[in-house]
């Protein structure tokens, strides 16, 4: 029964020095007929050892870092199944929790996407949904049943293809963070439904998806994009004034906090909040 559910869906895991998480993702992995490797420039060994471990993988080896957007529309554009389920490295889910999703899938046939609870790995539940931001502030206690939801964090997601085809996927000019925020307001609303199945768990472990040889540059890389991101969602959504106002107050808060964070001295934290210093500064205006 699982395997013909597991036949529907090809698993796509956008990966970018991720070698350390390729064995917690074996267990589902090897057990998925129809699975994409989608690599941004990998040099730690990623695509080689992914293709060694699922030969019946396709790995698509970008030769650079595209973005997570950008290389999840690369794996999409493959799939040929009904389901996408895109998975990052840093999550694991069981063959079971898949199955479970894909069934409920079959039975919500509005859905343009289902999610699974995300945890912690000592199995506290995180924030992985709630409303639209730009709308109101979700408010109230998690759900105990499957419920109709704004936005779904993309660590993991069940696509449904063909309702996607009037919104499509992830908007290319967010390299890394909010490319989730966008689709799921989209797709919010275009009326497309996103359910959540809290009985569905997935294990996260949170910024645990790259491990490069410069860790500090990896940090000042998700402050920069971060910050870029934010702004470029605000354009967007909002207005190019409003974009303008929450980069000066970005500007502002990050200048006065700089320096309390070289007191409390975190090499790590330091290193991210300088990259979003520096993609503030550095943030392009557009129209």
């Amino acid at each position: 029964m699982v395997a013909a559910l597991l036949n529907q869906v090809t698993v796509v895991v956008v990966t970018h020095e991720s070698a350390h998480c390729l064995r917690g993702l074996d267990g589902l992995l090897s057990q998925c007929p129809h699975v994409i490797v989608s690599d941004n420039g990998s040099a730690d060994g990623t695509p080689e050892q992914a293709q060694q471990l699922w030969p019946h993988a396709r790995v698509l080896r970008h030769g650079r870092n595209l973005g997570f957007g950008t290389a999840n529309n690369c794996a999409l554009a493959e799939v040929r199944t009904g389901f996408a389920f895109l998975l990052n490295p840093d999550c694991q889910v069981t063959v079971e929790g898949l199955g479970a999703l894909i069934s409920a899938a079959n039975e919500l046939s509005d859905a343009a996407i289902l999610a699974p609870q995300l945890v912690s790995v000592t199995g506290k539940p995180e924030i992985n949904y709630r409303w639209p931001k730009t709308l109101w502030t979700s408010t109230g206690p998690r759900a105990s049943g499957p419920v109709c939801v704004g936005f779904v964090c993309g660590a993991a997601m069940l696509f449904r293809m063909a309702r996607f085809e009037s919104v499509g996927f992830f908007d290319e000019q967010f390299f890394l963070y909010y490319e989730d925020d966008d689709l799921c307001l989209r797709l919010f609303n275009a009326h497309l439904p996103m359910v959540v199945l809290p009985q569905v768990l997935a294990v996260h472990f949170s910024r645990g998806s790259v491990k490069g040889a410069a860790p500090w540059r990896s940090e000042y890389v998700r402050g920069y994009h971060h910050a870029q991101s934010k702004l470029i969602f605000a354009v967007k959504h909002q207005s190019l004034a409003a974009a303008l106002r929450l980069r000066r107050f970005l500007l502002l808060t990050t200048t006065l906090a700089m320096p309390l964070r070289l007191i409390a001295f975190s090499p790590k934290l330091l290193a991210r909040m300088w990259g979003r210093w520096m993609g503030l500064m550095e943030w392009k205006r557009h129209d």
